[in-house]
């Protein structure tokens, strides 16, 4: 049983007591068939970790009709539905009856490597777009899940921000174009919808005529409710160069009693709303800055489902409609409070506990798990704000659990449903994350409350008069530990510390700045020439790499040098080359891509290809190649391009291998296990999976076992091409990251593995030859990864290893089977030694300061305090050096207290520093060793803490 934690008052209120229970009694329900609801909780090597346990079987989450709320059957004055579900089918409906096919919602993973997450509609359509896929439907209409993190301050204290949103969306990729565009959009809204027209306004772009003429002469809104605007506020563009256009957006107008004027601004969030974005793409810009129209022009809208629930609903704001509503209520009555009742600081902590836990519920169903970088660190970020806000408000666990997290999750995924029909099926693994990480930071809580105190301590020592907490530290607590500014006042004030909030909101700032651009931003410029090469060619690149390693008359149908199209390549050059047809695989599905030749069949030049990517959205495969022959290659020269088969034979290996292991994993961990990434090179495979546990070393054989097993089996794959549904319906796993067309390549491994996979793979399991784990550890929270050797990897590794065996029996003078034995040996006679010359070094260390104790000085309270420097000691006979003079000074007479310092300098120099108080000068004070430490070794250029009575640190 754990020690109880002493916490200030203000923690106090953070942490809830039930979560320092531990009950031994939990550990025992495992392996007796049954396992029961709660946390398996220990402490190694002093750091508390939390493993949840929860009822095998399925999961039950609150649906629709389970929340009881007052808007339970919201209907406007003809009685059309009006929640957000109704508002979200409505819009779908709207646009399928004009013809436009509806999608599902993409991840929050994006695919687009330049986003951290999905933030707009959109991004999924970008490829289209830009031109780099080709189009599957003229039109769309979807609802996209969305999470956007740089203004999350922002959350809860306006109306309408929010970091998960629903974005309704309609999209026309060279169908219908602006008039269309404009006339259902006003169709929708006050039509559909329903609202009165005299209070929607239009923005258009200050140059778009076009767009002002048929607002007002086709639609009819009157001229003083069109405001042009600027191009920061309605010009869309993709970056510097590439598609771009003007904007139009519809705003509700909450005061209509204001009037209408010039004077009429409709960035008043106290009176405008904008729910409707309409852009239209109809220009390119080029490098030189001009723009020229496109071919094909599209539509991207966008319409705030949030924001419409709230101008339907007739509600102040977007956490009070019945889409966030259900959330709130649920956390207010675990607070025994009610929302209404709620004072404004409540209603704060309150409307963010309703958003962040949408957004973690779902980027946790998409697979990101917390985790102190990217898109985990989002995550982590927005469960901490989630679970402070719930302990200031003094929410608790339910009966015989021991996070509050869960129980709200749980309306949020019943609330889900038609956003994202899966999000249910994931409930249980959002569950465990959350309390994990719930229970995480309550201990990450404690440990900062120790910073803070430690902070405050030596802002008090630095100006006893004046203390101060600079605006670096309150930050650090923030960024580092999760704690508000807010609690760090709080705490502080309560110390008589006073906290730099001018350089807090500097630092923070800072950080905003090195990270808006790449989350805001939307990127898709890249790839631009590639996508104009592959509209110019009459068919994409054919791939014959699965039958043939070899292919003849090929001709190169471009070449790319430094991003620049060229004709013609000479020796020496880096280039990029793109050929009718080809055996070489393109990077996908985690496996690199392959290397080889390729030689022009006239002139006899030479390539060397050294990897193989797809681009203009999988139409073309290009070739990172090296002119390695005495001849340039031109532009429709027809070439031989050749595989290197013995690194194909390697990826083959290792690539089927890493389908072996995955299906190895489930059969010992449990089918609960999911692949988070993969790769799959000439010399070896990674397999990263989500797993709640690491497995133990006996379970790793068994993982080893079962793909030998398999390999020795001898058994035949058969890999062949179908419809997706029918994949589906067959059991085939799909693999992280990749995006699958109508028609996909399952790779079977008859009774083993089943997978949708365009990766090159082995004929017969008995090609592996061997596999061979070489690691496995931790790479985030939740997120496993295993190293391993497949096919002539294996043979490889066991002759490095053999080497290695052979060197250390010859060093040590013992057969090979004796190595362990001796070398245990040696670490035992080794700990002995050192702790012989450990306790030389402290005597020496002690009989070298007894001529220090006559330095010591005596104040006017005397308390006997020395401080000297004694170099050449380490920091454990330091410490012995320290007790022993403290010691000796109390002796003589020290009766009103001692306080000891040492300092040690090396011929490295670095500097060692140790501080012993003994309780009277602690008491007479209120000083403490660690806290007056800490602030002398940062004068080193270094750190150091401890506790009240001793202290150490270095620089």
């Amino acid at each position: 049983e754990q020690p109880a934690v002493q916490l200030g008052p203000t923690m106090q209120s953070l942490l809830s007591p039930s979560l320092m229970l531990r009950s031994a009694s939990v550990a025992l329900c495992r392996g007796v068939g049954f396992r029961r609801s709660g946390v398996l909780a220990s402490r190694k090597e002093g750091v508390l970790s939390a493993r949840v346990i929860r009822p095998v079987g399925a999961v039950r989450v609150v649906s629709t009709s389970d929340v009881t709320t007052e808007d339970a059957a919201l209907k406007d004055a003809d009685g059309k539905d009006i929640s957000g579900a109704g508002i979200r089918r409505r819009f779908l409906e709207f646009y399928e009856q004009r013809g436009h096919t509806r999608l599902p919602s993409s991840s929050l993973v994006p695919e687009d490597p330049t986003v951290l997450l999905t933030i707009a509609g959109m991004l999924q359509f970008k490829p289209v777009f830009m031109g780099q896929e080709e189009r599957s439907v003229p039109s769309a209409t979807t609802t996209q899940k969305c999470v956007r993190t740089n203004d999350i301050e922002n959350v809860g204290v306006t109306a309408r921000h929010h970091t998960f949103f629903e974005m309704l969306g309609n999209f026309s990729f060279g169908d219908y174009f602006k008039k269309q565009a404009i006339v259902w959009a006003w169709e929708l809204a006050t039509k559909e919808y329903g609202l009165d027209p005299t209070r929607v306004w239009v923005s258009v772009f200050r140059e778009d005529d076009e767009a002002f003429a048929i607002w007002r002469d086709v639609v009819g809104v009157p001229d003083e409710r069109i405001k042009r605007m600027d191009e920061a506020d309605n010009f869309w563009a993709a970056g510097p160069t590439g598609p771009c256009g003007p904007c139009s957006e519809l705003y509700w107008d909450f005061h209509p009693e204001r009037g209408v004027g010039p004077e009429c601004d409709l960035d008043d969030d106290s009176r405008f709303i904008e729910f409707y974005n309409l852009v239209f793409m109809e220009f390119s810009r080029g490098a030189d800055g001009k723009t020229t129209p496109l071919t094909r022009k599209n539509i991207d809208t966008g319409m705030g489902l949030e924001r419409m629930a709230q101008i339907l609903q007739g509600k102040e704001n977007n956490y009070e409609t019945d889409l966030i509503r259900p959330i709130i209520d649920c956390a207010a009555r675990m607070a025994d409070m009610r929302y209404d009742d709620a004072s404004a600081a409540e209603k704060l902590k309150l409307k963010v506990i309703g958003d962040h836990v949408r957004a973690v519920a779902y980027l946790i169903s998409d697979g990101v798990y917390p985790s102190n970088v990217g898109r985990g660190y989002v995550v982590r970020r927005l469960i901490r704000r989630l679970v402070r806000c719930g302990r200031l408000l003094g929410i608790k666990p339910p009966d015989g659990e021991f996070a509050f997290t869960p129980a709200i999750a749980k309306v949020a995924i019943g609330l889900g449903d038609a956003c994202d029909p899966a999000i249910a099926n994931r409930a249980q693994k959002v569950f465990d994350e959350l309390e994990r990480e719930e229970l995480r930071f309550a201990v990450t809580l404690g440990r900062g409350e120790e910073i803070l105190g430690d902070m405050l301590t030596a802002a008090k020592t630095r100006d006893p008069k004046n203390p101060k907490l600079t605006g670096d530290e309150a930050f650090a607590l923030y960024d580092t530990y999760g704690f508000p500014l807010d609690i760090t006042t709080d705490v502080a004030s309560e110390a008589g510390v006073v906290v730099d909030v001018g350089g807090f909101a500097l630092a923070m700032e800072t950080q905003r700045n090195l990270s808006r651009d790449a989350r805001v931003a939307v990127d898709v410029t890249a790839g631009d020439l590639l996508g104009k090469i592959a509209n110019e060619l009459t068919a994409p690149t054919e791939f014959t790499g699965f039958v043939s390693l070899r292919e003849s008359r090929v001709t190169v149908c471009a070449i790319l040098k430094n991003g620049q199209r060229v004709d013609e390549a000479s020796p020496g050059d880096c280039v990029e080359i793109v050929l009718d047809k080809t055996p070489f695989y393109a990077e996908g599905g985690g496996q690199i891509g392959d290397n080889g030749l390729i030689v022009a069949e006239e002139t006899g030049a030479e390539l060397t290809v050294t990897d193989c990517v797809k681009a203009a959205g999988g139409r073309l495969w290009v070739h990172s190649c090296v002119v390695t022959g005495d001849s340039p290659v031109r532009e429709c020269d027809m070439v031989t391009a050749a595989v290197n088969q013995g690194s194909r034979r390697r990826a083959k290996a290792n690539h089927t291998a890493t389908h072996l292991l995955q299906s190895a994993l489930k059969k010992v961990l449990g089918e609960d296990v999911s692949q988070a990434g993969s790769l799959v090179t000439f010399d070896r495979l990674r397999f990263d999976f989500n797993a709640p546990r690491a497995p133990t070393p006996e379970e790793l054989v068994t993982v080893e076992n079962l793909v030998n097993g398999w390999v020795g089996d001898s058994v035949s794959l058969d890999a062949r091409e179908m419809p997706i549904a029918d994949a589906k319906t067959k059991g085939a796993t799909a693999m992280f990251g990749e995006k699958y067309g109508d028609i996909v390549r399952v790779v079977d491994v008859p009774g083993v593995s089943m997978e949708l996979c365009g990766g090159t793979h082995v004929l017969n399991t008995s090609e592996i030859g061997g596999f061979k784990i070489v690691s496995e550890a931790g790479i985030a929270a939740g997120v496993r990864r295993i190293e391993a050797v497949a096919g002539p990897g294996v043979v490889e590794l066991l002759g490095e290893r053999d080497e290695t065996v052979r060197a250390l029996a010859g060093a040590l003078r013992v057969p090979p089977g004796e190595i362990a034995a001796r070398v245990s040996s040696l670490m035992d006679d080794l700990k002995t030694v050192q702790k012989e010359a450990e306790a030389l070094r402290g005597e020496l260390a002690a009989a070298k300061s007894v001529t220090l104790a006559a330095d010591a000085v005596t104040t006017t309270g005397g308390q006997k305090v020395l401080v000297a420097r004694l170099d050449g000691v380490d920091p454990v006979a330091l410490k012995q050096a320290a007790e022993s003079l403290l010691v000796t000074l109390s002796m003589n007479g020290a009766n009103a207290g001692v306080a000891v310092v040492l300092g040690s300098g090396s011929a490295d120099g670095s500097v060692g520093l140790v501080a012993v108080f003994d309780d009277a000068v602690q008491k007479a004070g209120g000083l403490k060793a660690g806290a007056v430490l800490g602030a002398a070794a940062k004068t080193c250029g270094g750190g150091g803490g401890g506790k009240p009575g001793f202290g150490q640190g270095g620089g």
